[in-house]
């Protein structure tokens, strides 16, 4: 079935003109779609909105994305091969978790598809800003965004901290996240000592609510979308033992897009850590 629709979108693309190859991208695309929320944050950032045909229509969601706003301005698509050939984009741009048939059939018939994976750190991170902005055409509006985000991280750093309190990062169905990830690095940056990655955990794992509470940290963090839809993955968060662990550490809720996707919000994910880390004014620890 996948091979009969690729033909038959390989005839209607040929019979319109509209078909290129995988590897014609122009130096400064102007029709970009964008198939992924976290690719979208950065072609939102870096490229003039008018070159955007489409993002993913989760961008579009101010519970979920830091570039909403903007993104609300740009028709949406939903990941459909349909959608996007109908578009004639001159680039489309998709992320590691970007549905693999869509991705396949777009390379198939020709589509110009760039993937992109997700960073495991802030050195990470500034590469896949560079290349993002290369492939855009404005590599100017990519360094002036790592510059930024490098003269905020030079601020945090001068601030003041404890001595690297213990921290836990809590997700929805029990997840955590340990070494080798950018919320390690991030709660590095923070001046936290990441508890998972002391446990063993490699980047991302479950947790059982008992070494939660048995554990010696100082805060947890719990991973939230504020006003979000009640489902049970979320439930964990709201367990009656998380409640009752407030009276011996420090419960943080940090919304969940300061750091799913790797760009500037991350720097606002550490600040916030900061802030939570902040001794107390009679001096004890969170």
């Amino acid at each position: 079935m996948r091979g009969l629709a690729a033909f038959a979108l390989s005839l209607w693309l040929a019979a319109s003109g509209g078909l290129v190859r995988a590897d014609d991208v122009p130096a400064k695309p102007q029709r970009i779609v964008s198939l992924n929320m976290c690719t979208d944050e950065l072609v939102l950032r870096l490229a003039a909105p008018e070159h955007i045909a489409s993002v993913i229509w989760l961008s579009q969601d101010p519970r979920n994305a830091n570039m909403a706003a903007l993104a609300r301005t740009i028709p949406a698509n939903h990941g459909l091969v349909e959608q996007v050939l109908a578009l004639k984009p001159d680039l489309v741009i998709a992320g590691a978790y970007t549905t693999r048939s869509t991705v396949a059939l777009l390379k198939r018939v020709g589509s110009p598809v760039r993937e992109f994976g997700v960073p495991r750190n802030l050195a990470e991170m500034r590469q896949q800003i560079r290349d993002m902005a290369k492939l855009l055409g404005e590599p100017g509006r990519g360094e002036a965004l790592i510059a930024g985000i490098d003269a905020r991280l030079a601020a945090l750093a001068d601030r003041p901290r404890p001595a690297r309190p213990r921290a836990i990062v809590l997700r929805p169905n029990g997840f955590t996240t340990g070494r080798g990830s950018l919320v390690d690095e991030i709660l590095t940056a923070a001046g936290l000592t990441n508890l998972a990655a002391e446990l063993g955990i490699d980047n991302y794992g479950q947790i059982a609510l008992e070494t939660v509470a048995l554990g010696q940290a100082d805060i947890l963090i719990l991973n939230t979308t504020p006003d979000g839809p009640p489902s049970l993955a979320h439930e964990i968060l709201h367990h009656p033992v998380l409640a009752r662990l407030g009276d011996r550490l420090k419960l943080v809720a940090l919304p969940s897009k300061l750091w799913t996707c790797a760009g500037p919000a991350v720097i606002d994910a550490i600040e916030l850590l900061l802030d939570a880390a902040a001794p107390t004014s009679a001096g004890t620890r969170p």
